[in-house]
């Protein structure tokens, strides 16, 4: 428990349903100093959002569990801000509290010494002046998460197609056996035409609003995708409209994709190409806008990135290129694809020439692989429209050049887990002594 000085206190900042009892009563402690405590009253998400974004240090939030806007975002927000978040449950509402984020969960019926006791172990007393640090976060659920192939390129290259084309591919592979999941991420969603659905829910909102207040199971989160039989992988179908991105919370994506991860032995991502955020454009709106393409990227094993032939495409291709590399993505990690590519090799060898000759520009870019090449195929659209499966001349590549890339990381990661064993050390003799009955044994007498 943390000792309080004479001259600290614990700044508490609270937010609780209209007329709880226990609200009141952690005021009344803190007016009265029957607390070491000063007691921040809010009374709505947004003015505790506002406050937390305040220069002003907390200790702790106080929350009350049975409101809406409390969750898996508003936890890590206060936690970002060295905040304990200690959650007041009163039973109405059955979740796990400590793995959405919260510090320590105490009862409705509220005792003075739970709180101080709360704060003693999980927060930080301030003093006059004085700044907090990061609250120590929860540990994270030690787990198995397959890798995750993003798939992303300039718009109209075939994005969507090349990423179902992989997830084929990869869902025949027996090493996955077929646990393959496509998840739509774009913001404009267009696998669920891609694959004639039916249906548009369930799908990425409702993955993401369970992950907002909760943490699903396994069974769960498979039964939010949809079976795509003939070709050997599982659906996430994406947003319904453009605009439903700001339904989305950062931890609550990040939580969901983890979950996907646990889910499915590889998942593919279908995302868009625009990774900006606060620190390249200074806005924090168009960052939460591109969490989908970002969250996915950053933890992305390979990153795919499709164009097609022709000047200005290719020259579109290359900032994408430089996106990618300029967000963190290594180059060993960069797979270039030019869908739809001309069959002549002096074409073929003309385009890679270009995109060479562009990307020596770009961070790293002169490391980058040479481009693959996927041909053209005749009544493709034929293909997609009866939801058949897509031909071996387009997958095979594809899944080829991805498999290759996770088998290099996987390799590297193997590396160096070894990397610190130390050398082999040779052993005189006699340094390790003796069994007890070898000791008297005549052919070791001196």
């Amino acid at each position: 428990m943390t000792s309080i000085g004479a001259r600290e206190r614990y700044v508490v900042v609270g937010l609780a349903a209209a007329r709880a009892s226990w609200f009141t009563e952690v005021a009344r402690w803190a007016n009265s100093a029957a607390l070491p405590l000063e007691f921040v009253k809010c009374v709505s998400v947004e003015e505790l959002r506002a406050r937390l974004a305040s220069a002003r240090p907390f200790s702790a939030v106080l929350l009350d569990a049975s409101l809406a806007g409390v969750d898996r975002d508003l936890a890590d927000l206060a936690r970002s801000t060295g905040c304990a978040v200690l959650l007041i449950d009163d039973g109405r509402v059955q979740r796990d509290w400590l793995a959405l984020g919260a510090s320590a969960v105490l009862p409705a019926s509220l005792r003075r010494a739970d709180l101080l006791d709360a704060l003693g172990a999980h927060a930080i007393p301030i003093g006059r002046g004085d700044a907090v640090g990061v609250a120590a976060a929860t540990p994270p659920r030690a787990s198995w998460q397959g890798p995750l192939v993003a798939v992303t390129g300039v718009a109209g290259s075939g994005t969507s197609t090349v990423a179902a084309a992989l997830s084929q591919g990869m869902g025949d592979d027996p090493r996955y056996a077929g646990v393959v999941a496509l998840a739509d991420l774009a913001l404009d969603a267009h696998q669920a035409v891609l694959h004639d659905a039916g249906d548009v829910v369930p799908g990425l909102p409702e993955l993401v609003d369970a992950h907002r207040l909760g943490q699903p199971s396994i069974d769960e989160v498979r039964s939010l995708t949809f079976a795509v039989a003939d070709r050997g992988y599982q659906l996430l179908l994406g947003l319904r409209r453009h605009r439903e991105w700001t339904l989305l919370r950062p931890r609550a994506v990040e939580a969901s994709l983890e979950s996907l991860r646990r889910s499915y032995r590889l998942v593919v991502a279908d995302v868009d190409a625009d990774l900006e955020g606060e620190d390249q454009c200074g806005s924090t709106d168009v960052e939460d806008r591109n969490v989908l393409a970002r969250t996915a990227m950053v933890n992305a094993a390979v990153a795919v990135v499709v164009g097609q032939p022709g000047v200005t495409r290719l020259h579109a291709l290359v900032r994408v290129l430089e996106t990618v590399l300029e967000f963190g993505v290594p180059p060993r990690h960069v797979v270039t694809v030019i869908n739809r590519a001309p069959r002549s090799p002096r074409a073929r060898a003309e385009i890679t020439r270009t995109v060479a000759t562009l990307a020596e520009s770009l961070p790293s870019g002169g490391q980058l692989a040479s481009p693959l090449f996927l041909p053209d195929r005749r009544r493709l659209d034929e293909v997609i429209r009866d939801s058949r499966r897509l031909p071996s001349t387009l997958c095979s590549p594809i899944t080829a050049a991805v498999a290759g890339v996770l088998d290099l990381a996987d390799d590297a990661a193997g590396r160096g887990a070894t990397a610190g064993t130390a050398a082999p050390v040779p052993v005189v003799a006699g340094s390790l002594g003796a069994w007890h009955d070898d000791q008297t044994d005549e052919r070791y007498a001196d």
